[in-house]
């Protein structure tokens, strides 16, 4: 006679961010005392606007001249000493993150398009199975936003503001960009297939 037997309950173990992925000054990417250093301060939410406390949200940017620091990037463009445009940041337990860095140049895009400033994010957490993947855009680069591809892309005009960090006002030192990342619900961020 066979037992009948129930199914194993799921169960989702990690990620453990805070002690298997960290690094030392992963999160400035240039000093804060820097001339071009900008600070971006987020949060990421879930769909009910809770906190996702144990996230990891990696950055990948151009330096200032809109030159990548990789191989495949061979323009005639300066490349910055010691930027390489790569850092990772992980959230507190009130789903903040805060990055050093500093606002990119415009760079090429398919075609004879350029696109606006911009920096690609990809964000770690809990209860994905794939990472997602979106961008910071510049309320300051208002032009440069109203012609890049990617923006244009998003047919809903109103989600396209998901996209575009909100200056903070003040004379801070250095200047602060929110950006607040929503995993999911009315207010979700856009983010790309990869």
């Amino acid at each position: 006679m066979s037992a009948r037997r129930g199914t194993t309950p799921s169960q989702t173990i990690g990620p453990f961010h805070r002690i298997m992925v960290p690094w030392e000054g992963a999160a400035e990417l240039v000093a804060p005392g820097d001339p071009d250093a900008i600070r971006i301060e987020g949060r990421i939410l879930d769909g009910a606007g809770q906190p996702v406390d144990d996230s990891v949200v990696e950055i990948w940017q151009a330096n200032v001249h809109g030159r990548y620091a990789h191989v495949e990037d061979t323009r005639e463009v300066p490349l910055v000493a010691g930027f390489d445009g790569f850092g990772r940041a992980i959230t507190d337990g009130d789903g903040r993150f805060t990055i050093v860095t500093v606002k990119p140049g415009c760079v090429p895009g398919n075609g004879d398009t350029v696109q606006a400033p911009h920096m690609s994010l990809s964000v770690f957490a809990r209860g994905l199975l794939k990472h997602l993947v979106t961008r910071i855009y510049f309320p300051d680069e208002a032009a440069a936003n109203e012609n890049d591809p990617v923006l244009l892309s998003i047919e809903d005009v109103g989600r396209r503001e998901t996209l575009v960090a909100v200056r903070q006002e003040g004379e801070g030192t250095p200047p602060v960009y929110e950006f607040d990342i929503h995993l999911q619900g009315a207010r979700e961020t856009v983010f790309f297939d990869v």
